[in-house]
């Protein structure tokens, strides 16, 4: 079997572009994967068109040799787009050569672990009421038992750090007081706290509401400062979806600076990539709940992931059954009871809508410019 052909489709979902990569055989076998949208996206159609080059021809199903290709090509070493090209890549990979032996990617993957995937998606609002409405809707609808939300006030940025201390609180108060004890309520800081100990502070004022992780509080290029909050925070600390490959993840491990760990399998290199993280992880005794703001094929690479591998915990969620998200494949996914089905047919299992692809062109997207009360940039 030979590569013959790779497309991508970069495609507006409203709030940020969604890139779906298409690798074709001379089999008549055809591949999904989805790459990380990285705001300059049209960077990483670019790079897949760069690297297809090298890939026509070649056998999909040698996929270790091909990821390394593909690594060793883009030097020194290949930073966000190259990531996310080669992750949208190798994931049409394990399409293809799982569909060829008639088999889902986890029994590719050493089988199923668990029946079912749990999943969680963020609440927001702009009062703590709204914000408690906003969760109940969600469970109501989707049955989740687990939830995640900021734990600042809105624009904490222009804020006092005191006032940031008095108000988030009363956002998660809220939740907690309309969900109850039952639900897992995550905390996602954003890394915008460039103080260690501010993020320690917010920790605490957090922590008497139980929220089951706190997500990035601080910057996540300095290791060893999220090593000492860790230490220190009585919250479970998560981080992982700036970081990327094994590389970064075992210094991460090394420093025993995360409790649970948010690998992105769209840009952390891909499948195979995020299984040898899981295992740094396992052995570090760290569970896996990965970052998946993504699409639809995003999320059946990780329901397969997730189905295979033996720490991961939660899985993060955005649903696909409205709006955009609805069109682009024939069976959207839904979580019934807070859980997702894992896919039984050849492949991911899924099938894409082409027609929908091109219905919605690229649109150039940032994540913002936030400023500070001073007029200095805020982190994003």
């Amino acid at each position: 079997m030979k590569i013959t052909n790779i497309t991508s489709y970069v495609t507006d979902a409203i709030g940020h572009n969604i890139i779906l990569v298409k690798t074709e055989t001379d089999e008549g076998l055809t591949g999904w994967g989805e790459a990380y949208c990285v705001r300059p996206d049209l960077g990483v159609a670019a790079t897949i068109d760069y690297l297809k080059d090298w890939l026509i021809d070649q056998d999909p199903r040698n996929i270790e040799s091909l990821w390394a290709e593909m690594y060793q090509g883009l030097r020194f070493p290949p930073g966000s787009i190259g990531l996310a090209a080669i992750s949208g890549i190798e994931h049409t990979l394990w399409d293809i050569s799982a569909q060829a032996l008639g088999l889902p990617v986890h029994k590719m993957l050493g089988g199923n672990v668990r029946d079912k995937i749990r999943v969680y998606q963020g609440v927001h609002g702009n009062t703590p009421e709204k914000t408690a409405e906003h969760a109940q809707q969600l469970i109501e609808k989707y049955g989740y038992t687990g939830l995640k939300m900021n734990p600042y006030p809105p624009e904490p940025d222009k804020q006092l750090w005191n006032a940031v201390l008095r108000d988030g609180p009363r956002f998660i108060e809220a939740v907690r007081d309309a969900v109850g004890d039952d639900i897992d309520i995550g905390l996602d800081a954003h890394a915008k706290i460039f103080e260690p100990i501010r993020a320690l502070e917010l920790a605490d004022a957090m922590a008497p509401y139980k929220p089951y992780f706190f997500e990035e509080p601080i910057r996540p290029e300095n290791i060893q400062a999220m090593a000492y909050l860790r230490r220190k925070m009585t919250i479970p600390l998560a981080t992982g979806e700036c970081l990327y490959t094994k590389f970064q993840f075992n210094e991460l491990m090394q420093a025993q600076a995360a409790d649970i760990i948010q690998p992105d399998v769209c840009i952390c290199g891909g499948l195979m990539e995020m299984r040898k993280i899981a295992a740094i992880a396992e052995g570090h005794d760290v569970m896996v709940a990965p970052h998946n703001p993504m699409g639809p094929i995003a999320t059946a690479i990780n329901v397969h992931f997730a189905a295979a591998t033996y720490n991961f915990s939660i899985l993060e969620f955005v649903p696909h059954d409205e709006g955009r998200r609805s069109e682009f494949v024939r069976e959207p996914w839904v979580p019934k009871d807070g859980y997702l089905d894992i896919p039984d047919k050849p492949g991911w299992g899924i099938e894409v809508n082409e027609s929908a692809l091109s219905k919605y062109p690229y649109q150039a997207y940032r994540r913002g410019n936030p400023r500070r009360s001073d007029g200095s940039p805020a982190f994003i």
